[in-house]
């Protein structure tokens, strides 16, 4: 299990009936997680005092059916900051177990001492971006929504990087990673974090599992020649973490050696205890 025991700003208080219960800073909500599947174990009290809650619709998609919540706040990660919004398909704009990953790369960034480049592609509001920056590498930050890549901007202002060496880009990745192949450009850390469907520059629909082998391959070739690290992230539920580390193993360690370590990433759940799983992360790494 990868996991954070260093968030402040963010808890997992509860889960039960398909529902989890987290407090945002000193906002309480309450959204739809298909993994909690238990049902009648709601114990945490402040599920009757929750300031928004997200419910699905039988006709599919969803909406916020209570929500006392401003525009916009901010939470922190150690000296990272970051701006929340309450978007119409139940998410923050922040996925708060990635923070295993954030610790684990920026740890490894730190301990390099030589400078590093870094592509974190599907890089959303930028967490991994100010993860990177604040570590010390340069970050090229790479997302096909310019709303999202201008919330990323804000995180890292938020965070005193606003001068950091970010470079931020609004394209499709994969064809963004070919164009990089072509002009003769590497980094020594890859960040991948797809979503589990997308839709293609001409609105052709693809899935990550039929996509996954090719964007680690392409993305491979973009590896320096002493790379420091390529992390994959799946939200898949279809696509096991043993899958991604095969293919790091085949494309990435093969050329470079390392090592791979591969797990569920997960949350805590403060009323139990136990964690709930939220997805899964496959890292190779130098040695």
């Amino acid at each position: 299990m990868l996991f954070s025991e260093n968030w402040k700003d963010y808890e997992l208080l509860d889960t039960s009936d398909g529902e989890r219960l987290e407090r945002w800073g000193e906002y309480i909500l309450v959204r739809p997680d298909p993994q909690i599947i238990w049902k009648n174990v709601a114990r945490h009290p402040a599920w009757k005092r929750a300031d928004a809650v997200y419910r699905r619709s039988n006709s599919g998609g969803g909406g916020w059916v209570k929500n006392h919540l401003p525009e916009s706040w901010k939470i922190s990660y150690g000296n990272l900051t970051f701006l929340l919004r309450p978007m119409g398909f139940k998410h923050t704009g922040l996925f708060p177990e990635q923070a295993a990953n954030w610790d684990w790369f920026s740890n490894l960034i730190r301990k390099a001492d030589r400078p590093i480049k870094v592509l974190n592609l599907f890089a959303y509001t930028g967490g991994a971006t100010v993860a990177a920056a604040s570590a010390g590498a340069s970050v090229v930050h790479v997302d096909a929504s310019r709303g999202i890549v201008a919330q990323a901007k804000e995180n890292a202002a938020l965070s005193g990087l606003f001068e950091a060496p970010i470079r931020y880009i609004v394209d499709d990745c994969k064809k963004f990673v070919e164009r990089e192949i072509r002009r003769g450009n590497h980094y020594d850390g890859i960040i991948m974090d797809p979503p589990s469907y997308g839709r293609g520059p001409g609105g052709e629909v693809w899935k990550l599992e039929d996509s996954i082998d090719e964007l680690i391959t392409l993305a491979s070739r973009l590896l320096s020649d002493r790379p420091l690290f390529f992390l994959v992230n799946s939200y898949t539920t279809g696509l096991s973490p043993l899958t991604m580390s095969y293919l790091l193993e085949l494309k990435v360690k093969s050329r470079f050696g390392g090592d791979i370590e591969t797990g569920e990433l997960g949350l805590r759940v403060t009323q139990t205890g136990a964690f709930l799983p939220c997805g899964a992360s496959s890292r190779w790494f130098a040695k």
